[in-house]
């Protein structure tokens, strides 16, 4: 082994050296293909599939502004994901997103995939969120004998096709899990906890059957919509996210910004507040700070605390989230992530009501079920993490030379 000279990349064999990417390939950009170019089948103006930054999924075929990129190609994610490589062997399109790398001299493109997977796209200070085609030529690349290329290639072929069975495996078991705790949610609040007992029609589309001693209300007789704007600066900023409401970091200077918080309208701890403007990505929680949050969003608040279990009526709303019942009661443009949850909808919506003690219980219930589930999910996720880094680990490993691949 060697010193390669470059801290990242570490030692490598003795006969090996270090070279740049844009030594051994030119690099070319994506061009511009236009929605009204986009075609679903394949024919004699849509030649070839154009990959978006999704990468290896074709889904459209189109004919871009750039000249058609030959087989035996390296393709680059240059914005998002930011350097995620395929190889692909065949001609094909690509946006003006991806780069596309074709080798300059003889070079086995398996392999620097591998490479390119490794590669600490932001050492040298490439723009925030975008690599350029000029950008990428600079970044470091290792010069292997091609057998050794090859044998690297066909090795990393086979393990990593292991793990990502693995990964895809555990990704589909969190999504089961995820499934099974709407379940339980929704089986809880729709219909209690204690198995058969008589029923009558809740007169809801949404609800169905409900236990004959709950009642079935608008929410306007539980809950009052309050709207007290702030009227002045320094209060903490509130953000309404689907792992809940927030406060929100400012000298980040992330998402969007307000010029000024005093329009803004005042959350106390115990309140709840939905983000009704989007019914598809947005949320419903009750706030654990006093802040403010945004003016166009909903701060509403139960009537009769006293006699109303406030976790009772989040596992219900959140429910109408997730199960998009919320959403087939809003109106909009969709297509333009403009899908609202007007007010007189919201307040007029019937929802099942069990007793306060059956609130309580079924809140309990679900509290308790839902964090067995979500051990379960977190363990699942962290096994995700796991898997990833040591597939990386494992690329980099072989890619740099320091394991050799082992004699069958």
């Amino acid at each position: 082994m060697k010193d390669s000279g470059i801290e990242w990349i570490g030692e490598i064999p003795e006969n090996w050296d270090i070279s740049s990417i844009g030594t051994l390939f030119f690099a070319k950009a994506g061009g511009d293909a236009k929605p009204e170019l986009y075609s679903d089948t394949q024919d004699e103006q849509h030649p070839f599939p154009v990959y978006t930054n999704t990468l290896e999924k074709e889904q459209v075929y189109a004919y871009t502004s750039n000249p058609v990129f030959e087989g035996n190609t390296i393709t680059v994610t240059g914005r998002g994901d930011i350097g995620h490589a395929f190889y692909r062997d065949t001609p094909y399109d690509a946006i003006i997103r991806l780069i596309s790398l074709s080798p300059r001299i003889e070079l086995h493109c398996p392999f620097y995939k591998y490479w390119i997977d490794v590669v600490p796209f932001f050492a040298d200070n490439a723009a925030i969120g975008q690599l350029s085609a000029n950008q990428i030529k600079n970044y470091k690349a290792i010069i292997a004998p091609i057998k050794e290329q090859q044998s690297i290639s066909a090795y990393l072929d086979r393990q990593c096709s292991h793990i990502d069975n693995i990964i895809e495996k555990t990704k589909a078991s969190v999504e089961e899990y995820k499934k099974l705790r709407q379940a339980v949610i929704t089986q809880a609040v729709t219909k209690g906890v204690r198995g058969d007992r008589p029923m009558k029609d809740s007169g809801s589309v949404w609800f169905g059957d409900i236990p004959v001693e709950w009642s079935a209300k608008r929410l306007k007789y539980q809950f009052h919509i309050k709207k007290d704007i702030a009227g002045k600066e320094g209060f903490t900023v509130l953000s309404i996210t689907q792992k809940g409401i927030i406060p929100k970091d400012l000298s980040k200077n992330e998402g969007q910004l307000a010029e000024s918080y005093a329009n803004y309208q005042l959350v106390d701890v115990g309140d709840f507040a939905m983000n009704h403007m989007d019914l598809l990505t947005g949320w419903v929680d009750i706030s654990k700070f006093d802040g403010v949050t945004s003016p166009d969003y909903r701060v509403f608040v139960l009537d009769d605390k006293d006699n109303s279990d406030s976790h009772y009526f989040l596992y219900m709303m959140q429910m109408c989230y997730t199960n998009k019942i919320f959403y087939g009661l809003g109106q909009g443009v969709s297509g333009l992530g403009r899908w609202r949850l007007q007010a007189d909808k919201f307040l007029n919506f019937v929802i099942p009501i069990p007793p306060y003690e059956g609130q309580k219980e079924i809140a309990d219930y679900l509290d308790k079920k839902c964090a067995e589930i979500d051990t379960l999910i977190t363990k699942k996720e962290q096994f995700l993490a796991e898997l990833e880094s040591y597939k990386k680990s494992l690329i980099y490993e072989y890619v740099t030379g320091k394991k050799e691949v082992p004699q069958s």
